[in-house]
C-alpha cells in the first residue's frame, strides 16, 4: 500500500479509480479475519472472492457458493481490515436473472458486511446490470476473460483471447463494462497482448490475473502464493512461500509429541509445583 493510502485511512473506490496508469494496485483474496489482518497493510484491495468455495470449502468450482457464505466471509474480512478497500463477489445465480435481483443481492451484501463494492462476472451482457447498480449507489468491479462462474460453457478453466474473434470480443466486453460504470475491471486468464490492449484502451484500472504486467494492478489467490492450496497451481501463480509444507511438518511434530507423551510437559500444565516446593493438596 502506498504511503498516501496509509495516511488517508481505508482506500476508497474513487481513489482506486484515480490510480489508472499510476502506481500499480496490489490486490489479494481474503476470506478470514486472521488472514485479512496480515494482508491489510500490504494491499490496496482485498477481494472476498467466490474462489473461497474451492479454497476454503473444497468444492470443485465456485458454482455452489451462496450469498450467505459471501456475507459471512465478507464480515470476517472487514473485521480484520482497517486500510484496504474490500470488494465482495456476487455468487453465481444471485445476479444474472435481472437487474433487480442483482441490486437486491448487492445491497444486502453491502449493508451486511460494510464492504466498499461488489464484483460480478460478465461482459456486454452485464452492462445494463452494471449501469443499474452504479446508478443506485453500488460500486461495481467487473470481471471479464476467463470467468469461473461460466466454467461449464467455457469448457473448463482455459485461457481466453487466443484467436482474433475471441480477442475482439474480450476487448469489446472491457469497453462496454467500463462505459457502463464499472470502477475497475478484472481481466483473468487472457492472452497477454489482449490484456495489454484492454489496459491501454479503457479509462478505468484493469486488475490482471493471468493477464499482463501492463495491467493497472494484479490479484492472486493468497493461498496460492503461500502454498496453502495444493489441489492445483495455475500457470499464472508465483509461489512466494510453501507454508503448506511447514504446516504439515509442525503438525507431524505435534502428533509425535502427543504419541510419545512429550506434550504436554510441566510448563504447559497448571498446578505443577516448582522445584523444592510442595503443592498443597
Amino acid at each position: 500500500m502506498s504511503a498516501t493510502s496509509k495516511k488517508m485511512g481505508r482506500v476508497s473506490v474513487p481513489s482506486l479509480r484515480m490510480r489508472k496508469g499510476g502506481e500499480p494496485i496490489v490486490c489479494l483474496t481474503a476470506y478470514t479475519t486472521p488472514m485479512a489482518q496480515r494482508l491489510d497493510e500490504h494491499c490496496d484491495l482485498l477481494l472476498v472472492g467466490d474462489s473461497l468455495g474451492m479454497v476454503v470449502y473444497g468444492m470443485e468450482s465456485t458454482l455452489a457458493v451462496t450469498v450467505d457464505m459471501m456475507v459471512n466471509h465478507g464480515k470476517a474480512v472487514m473485521r480484520g481490515s482497517k486500510n484496504a478497500c474490500v470488494v465482495v463477489d456476487l455468487p453465481f445465480g444471485s445476479y444474472q436473472e435481472s437487474k433487480e435481483q442483482a441490486f437486491r443481492t448487492a445491497s444486502h451484501i453491502l449493508s451486511e458486511t460494510g464492504c466498499a463494492a461488489v464484483k460480478l462476472e460478465g461482459g456486454a451482457e452485464m452492462a445494463d446490470t452494471i449501469a443499474f447498480l452504479t446508478a443506485r449507489g453500488v460500486p461495481v468491479m467487473a470481471h471479464i476473460g476467463l470467468m469461473p462462474q461460466q466454467v461449464n460453457t467455457m469448457g473448463g478453466f482455459k485461457s481466453q483471447g487466443r484467436d482474433d474473434d475471441a480477442a475482439l470480443k474480450i476487448i469489446a466486453d472491457a469497453k462496454t463494462v467500463a462505459k457502463a460504470g464499472a470502477f475497475s475491471v478484472v481481466v483473468e486468464g487472457t492472452v497477454e497482448a489482449v490484456a495489454r490492449r484492454i489496459t491501454e484502451t479503457i479509462d478505468v484500472p484493469t486488475i490482471g490475473i493471468g493477464a499482463s504486467v501492463a495491467c493497472d494492478g494484479q490479484v492472486l489467490v493468497t493461498e496460492d502464493i503461500l502454498g496453502l492450496f495444493s489441489d492445483f497451481t495455475p500457470k499464472f501463480v508465483k509461489r512466494y512461500a510453501n507454508l503448506g509444507d511447514s504446516v504439515s511438518e509442525a503438525v507431524g511434530q505435534y502428533a509425535d509429541d502427543v504419541r510419545t507423551r512429550k506434550f504436554p510437559s510441566d510448563e504447559h500444565c497448571f498446578g505443577i509445583p516448582k522445584k523444592g516446593k510442595l503443592r498443597a493438596v
